[in-house]
């Protein structure tokens, strides 16, 4: 049989604008002459060498599909690099179907196991991958993001919108849990656009593991300066990657939740957003302060939206791109549009030499995005405690001393202090 098809697989978790890069991809081989496959369910079955849960794809098939979330084809976290074995049965099972061209579409993990295939096919296969992830943590420049990510923050922010608004209504506290496996991107991008009370990331807690009480004193530490302004309002957007980076044996029971099959913790499975409520009221009962907050996690209903106009652009060049250059001779590869210019990013270059993984893009707390995101959150900084009367104001609404409140909360403020300050403005030159 000759190998001439192109085969499409999604794998990781959802994320809008993947129907997009499969029917852009279709369109442009169909175009081209070349058969289409498009293989449901990532690697599931293809690991056990069950060639059946396969679909043709034709142009009249998928030219309207990128207008919706989801994926066409399903989506699962099978992960073939297990053992060679299962890479050897993936690849028997795409030359029996005639593939010698594979489009993934996925994140670091699918971008790992799309490197992987093509390494062991040792030239059979050509293999392109799509980035896909709201979390935003492939390692691109700063500047590029992933897909999905748009249209998960845009949706997260018309959520937070609303719950700022109930927040001021109904006097009280929202804490927001946004996903994010490893990296905050996705919390910080929602809560800087919506103008959260602030959001808490894992990136911005050095070094790790983290207390829990460190978190839980810097929620705290904001509702009580928010009291202390005479709100008993506000929203905080957590990171659901905190969890990665607490102490283990500060969360009761971590140590037994699941992984997944590429040795993640199913960090849905981990209540984060209610044991840090928990943790937060008995704080704040201590001190006599009532206050009602409600955990909500905002997960699930961001990741298979349908794509805002810009990741519908994006994901519709990314697949026409990753087809065109499959094609035409390319692999070993992920796509990338950068500047406006297509450009293949070699998975070598992607991959951590230590680890044999690719590495993950995290937010670089010292860039200039994130200390204007920093600045505007409501925090205890350095200058609360050295200025006299806000410091009094700060202990009277916690219901402490002066002495007290600063031997409570002061080292909180110590990264702050250390935060170096923002790039000097300067005018552009006429040749910039």
């Amino acid at each position: 049989m000759q190998n001439d098809k192109l085969a499409i697989l999604v794998g990781g978790g959802p994320a809008p604008g993947i129907n997009s890069v499969i029917g852009a991809a279709t369109i442009r081989a169909c175009l081209s002459g070349v058969e289409v496959l498009g293989i449901q369910d990532g690697y599931r079955w293809l690991m056990e060498g069950d060639t059946s849960h396969v679909m043709p794809l034709s142009i009249a098939d998928t030219s309207r599909i990128h207008f919706r979330g989801g994926s066409m084809l399903g989506i699962s976290r099978a992960n073939p690099t297990k053992s060679a074995e299962l890479l050897s049965r993936c690849l028997e099972s795409l030359d029996r179907l005639g593939v010698g061209m594979l489009v993934s579409i996925g994140g670091d993990d699918t971008c790992f196991s799309a490197s992987s295939l093509a390494k062991a096919s040792k030239g059979r296969l050509r293999v392109v991958h799509v980035p896909k992830t709201i979390d935003n943590d492939l390692d691109l420049p700063q500047d590029v993001y992933t897909f999905g990510f748009q249209t998960a923050r845009h949706i997260g922010v018309e959520i937070v919108k609303n719950l700022m608004v109930d927040a001021k209504t109904t006097s009280r506290w929202y804490f927001v849990v946004a996903m994010g496996r490893k990296a905050g991107h996705l919390a910080l991008g929602i809560g800087k656009a919506a103008g959260a009370t602030l959001s808490l990331i894992p990136e911005e807690f050095e070094p790790h593991p983290v207390r829990l009480d460190t978190i839980v004193d810097t929620l705290v530490g904001a509702i009580v300066k928010r009291l202390s302004q005479g709100r008993p309002d506000g929203v905080c957007v957590l990171a659901e990657g905190l969890v990665e980076v607490v102490k283990t044996s500060d969360i009761e029971g971590l140590e037994g939740v699941e992984r997944d099959a590429h040795g993640h913790l199913r960090i849905a499975e981990v209540d984060f957003g209610n044991i840090v409520k928990a943790a937060v009221q008995r704080r704040l009962a201590e001190m006599k302060i009532r206050s009602t907050i409600v955990s909500k996690n905002i997960g699930y209903e961001v990741r298979c939206a349908d794509p805002i106009p810009f990741d519908m652009e994006y994901t519709r060049d990314l697949g026409y791109c990753a087809a065109r250059y499959v094609i035409e001779g390319g692999g070993d590869a992920l796509v990338s549009m950068q500047r406006g210019r297509f450009v293949p990013v070699p998975f070598s270059q992607i991959m951590d030499p230590v680890t044999g993984r690719m590495r993950v893009r995290m937010v670089d707390v010292h860039s200039d995005r994130y200390k204007i995101a920093r600045s505007y959150m409501l925090r205890l900084k350095r200058g609360d405690f050295e200025d006299t009367v806000e410091l009094a104001r700060l202990a009277q609404a916690a219901n402490m001393s002066q002495t007290d409140f600063r031997a409570r909360f002061e080292y909180l403020a110590e990264p702050e202090s250390r935060m170096p300050s923002l790039m000097p403005m300067r005018a552009a030159t006429p040749n910039e």
